[in-house]
């Protein structure tokens, strides 16, 4: 979803970027770009900090407000010839240009270590391994279309068990609206609408059309019966949301289920790092649905770290200490226990997880259930041509059928 010629000046002062540095390390010094700046992200990636400077690293944060934003000033670093030392991308193919414009430093050896032909997941390993050569190094494994809930709200509505279908679904919103409650918690923010449209056509869909649209762009199913009634599905939320919805930010709504004021969030499980800031605990306060019924597809994507190019021995250093930190046991537990995210290893102790990371570890096993979010499998072209059309669609009043006919525009080969 990055655009390469937004003017850096304009992006750093539309964004909030933090820098802040560990003076007199002695250690390879890294500059790390990245975009964790709500309590429970920054909480998060400071594991990661900590442990870097313990094995005698230096660790300079900069953190800049917003994915699109914080990838396109990483770019338009590298292009500059002033790269940091690692920038966070996500787990996606938008990082395919870079790597085909042979900005990047492949992570071949982390990846031979860490076995990971064999142990990641295929839709992750298909980004990351491009031509041969892995160009990242994943950190965790996200699933964005987690459906959150406040256990006191579900109270006072008398809903008293979770959704389990589509119908479910919009008969707890008709009881949370009943109630004098915002139903559905949303951030109006088109990259947040992709991701309930996501989560739609999986929930309301199932895998087998999720996959013919998002990964084959399928002409008949989007032309389907089915994928119109995801659609009217998809608008159908939007009757629930509150009129403070458009541009609020993803962990400003979270914090409307942490107060008890709304019902429902459809969100990724970085959501969970802010219920773990606020100290509420998962089964009391409030609950997490990884989808809708036992069979929902997991859809899985996650971070990662890339290393611009650089022939410089002190740079090449910091980086490969960065790249094993990362995937150590230690650090990878403690950054995912924070984050909401669960790790991208396999052979951690994960008792010390939080209940929401458990079941999506144990839903991991079945990779039955595994299909990747749209942006692994989708150019960053495609994306936001859908992204477009979706935030359209929510935002107007479009007709069901001009947005089938706009969505098959934007996701052409």
């Amino acid at each position: 979803m990055y655009k390469t010629n937004q003017p850096v000046l304009a992006l750093l002062l539309s964004s909030l970027v933090v820098v802040s540095t560990s003076a007199h390390a002695a250690g390879p010094k890294a500059e790390v770009l990245h975009w964790w700046t709500s309590g429970g992200e920054s909480a998060a990636v400071a594991k990661f900090a900590d442990a870097y400077r313990a094995a005698g690293g230096a660790w300079t944060d900069t953190a800049i407000a917003g994915g699109d934003q914080a990838r396109s000033v990483a770019i338009n670093r590298m292009v500059g010839g002033n790269p940091p030392t690692a920038a966070q991308f996500n787990i996606s193919r938008q990082f395919q240009d870079v790597v085909e414009q042979d900005m990047l430093n492949n992570v071949d050896d982390v990846a031979t270590r860490e076995n990971w032909d064999k142990t990641l997941p295929e839709p992750i390993r298909n980004v990351l391994k491009i031509k041969g050569h892995y160009y990242a190094v994943p950190v965790n494994i996200h699933m964005p279309g987690w459906i959150w809930y406040s256990k006191s709200a579900f109270k006072k509505a008398g809903i008293d068990k979770e959704p389990s279908t589509p119908d479910e679904l919009f008969a707890a919103l008709d009881k949370l609206k009943g109630a004098g409650l915002i139903p559905l918690a949303h951030g109006g923010q088109a990259w947040q609408e992709t991701i309930v449209f996501m989560a739609m056509l999986a929930n309301v869909g199932g895998k087998e059309l999720y996959l013919s649209v998002m990964r084959d762009r399928n002409v008949t199913a989007m032309n389907s019966e089915a994928f119109r009634k995801v659609l009217l599905s998809f608008k159908r939320l939007r009757s629930y949301i509150d009129t403070a919805s458009p541009g609020r930010n993803w962990n400003d709504t979270t914090a409307l289920l942490i107060k008890g004021t709304a019902g429902m969030q459809i969100m990724g499980d970085w959501a969970l790092g802010e219920f773990v800031a606020a100290k509420q605990v998962a089964g009391r306060e409030y609950g997490c649905m990884p989808g809708l019924g036992p069979k929902a597809p997991y859809l899985i994507q996650g971070d990662a770290f890339v290393f611009p190019k650089t022939s410089n021995p002190e740079t090449i250093k910091a980086q490969k200490l960065l790249a094993s930190i990362v995937v150590a046991p230690g650090p990878q537990l403690d950054f995912n226990k924070l984050k909401g995210s669960i790790p991208i290893r396999n052979d951690l102790d994960v008792t010390q997880l939080n209940l929401c990371a458990q079941m999506g570890l144990e839903i991991m096993k079945d990779k039955s259930r595994h299909a990747g979010i749209g942006e692994i499998y989708l150019t960053p072209d495609q994306n936001g041509a859908l992204t477009d059309v979706l935030t359209a669609y929510w935002n107007t009043n479009m007709a069901v059928e001009k947005a089938q006919k706009n969505i098959i525009a934007a996701l052409k080969n």
